[in-house]
């Protein structure tokens, strides 16, 4: 009963104030964060009201399956955007400056934190600057995701934006693994190329041949259907078994094998959607049904974010330089690339903008470092603080960029009643 009324009060929290996030111009994805963060266990539910809100960060936690199968689904549409067509057009200019500006936000706070360093000595040690730098890299495609849907943003930043998104985290990945490898190596003393190159390597392979295959036996699968809800119903099924596949973590020797859940959903649907002659009704569907999911999403992200980082002013400082570095690099290495692959002046100015927010990925690379000694759980802080701060201001960062870029239309004003009467009289 208690996990079933958690589960209505984050969703009813996350709707109510998305009204209020309407009438104030904000996107609903910065609702959604917000309404988790006040039923989170910081604000109400230090009440200590059970069913008000989460009264620990332990029943946020319990309802990771949500926000994992929300994962699933989030990367299932972004592959929806790797169409051959429409890769024809826009591949080599997503690859090239998906690469670009994750090295960039890379270099510019392994920089910065390095400054910082000279002044607070081992306070902020070489290792963990470099881990942070690789966090940089990461790039949330679920809130950017939903700000282009809410909108129904459109035009050349928008089909450009999604694919750079979903390959920014490929990128994030070989750099975190790589930067972790080297960082482990130089508190341990012992420098180990499996882990620095071999499983970043193997898991980015393997997670694209199981979304490969995956995608193959999804497509196959569909053809027994007519019904369009029991195609549906076979989309579902295949996301959510994808989803625990991805799960699958097998050590042999010194080599780890294991998934990324948004690379490999992201494959399901590339392959899906290229080989399906039917996939574009099929995806519209799977959209909408989604939605509810989404919300709960992004309300238990808001939950999990911890307020008590603030109390460090330690944290607070690193953290600040963090955002602005990381920020900068992004917006610069995206408006450079943009320039040397020739898109239009309306890409390379508002594209950075939009690459700002950061959450998941970020959070789950903070979590692989948090048993480092002496700077594990540092890091963890500092990339709290980050995503509470893109997590807030990044959707509407988004929001505003792709609206100077022309892309997202203001909605012409709602007619009276009055009105509606006089054009029917006509």
């Amino acid at each position: 009963m208690q996990v079933l009324l958690q589960i209505a009060v984050t969703l009813a929290a996350g709707l109510l104030l998305s009204r209020l996030s309407k009438r104030l111009g904000l996107p609903s994805v910065t609702a959604y964060l917000v309404a988790g963060m006040l039923i989170g266990p910081y604000v109400l539910g230090r009440l200590g009201v059970e069913g008000l809100g989460f009264t620990s960060m332990a029943e946020v936690n319990a309802l990771d399956i949500l926000s994992d199968v929300a994962l699933g689904f989030i990367a299932f549409a972004i592959g929806n955007e790797f169409r051959l067509s429409a890769l024809k057009k826009t591949g080599k200019q997503a690859t090239v400056i998906a690469i670009i500006q994750a090295l960039t936000a890379t270099l510019f706070v392994d920089l910065a934190l390095f400054g910082l360093h000279i002044w607070l000595g081992e306070r902020l040690p070489v290792p963990m600057i470099l881990i942070l730098g690789a966090i940089a890299t990461a790039t949330a495609p679920a809130a950017t995701l939903m700000v282009v849907r809410q909108y129904k943003a459109d035009g050349p930043l928008t089909r450009l934006l999604l694919p750079i998104v979903a390959l920014d985290d490929a990128v994030g990945l070989i750099v975190f693994a790589v930067s972790f490898g080297v960082a482990k190596a130089m508190l341990g003393g012992n420098f180990d190329l499996v882990s620095i190159l071999v499983n970043p390597i193997l898991e980015i392979v393997l997670s694209l041949l199981l979304g490969f295959v995956m995608g193959l036996l999804f497509s196959a699968a569909e053809k027994f259907f007519d019904s369009n809800s029991k195609r549906l119903s076979m989309s579902i099924t295949f996301v959510i078994l994808t989803v625990a596949l991805s799960k699958l973590e097998i050590d042999v020797g010194r080599v780890h094998i294991g998934f990324s859940t948004l690379l490999v959903c992201m494959m399901l649907a590339t392959v899906f959607c290229n080989v399906c002659d039917f996939s574009e009704d099929i995806m519209g569907r799977v959209d909408k049904w989604t939605a509810p999911l989404f919300v709960l999403f992004f309300a238990l992200s808001g939950a999990e974010l911890e307020l008590n980082v603030f109390a460090d002013l330690t944290i607070v400082g690193i953290g600040v330089v963090y955002i602005l570095f990381r920020s900068a690099g992004k917006y610069l290495g995206a408006l450079g690339s943009a320039k040397l692959m020739r898109c239009s002046e309306q890409v390379c100015t508002h594209l950075g903008i939009t690459l700002l927010p950061q959450a998941g990925v970020a959070l789950g690379m903070s979590v692989t470092v948090e048993a480092l000694p002496g700077i594990g759980s540092l890091i963890r802080n500092i990339v709290l603080f980050g995503v509470l701060i893109y997590e807030l201001v990044g959707p509407l960062l988004t929001k505003w960029s792709l609206t100077q870029a022309g892309e997202i239309r203001p909605k012409p004003p709602e007619k009276t009643r009055a009105h509606k009467l006089a054009e029917a009289g006509k």
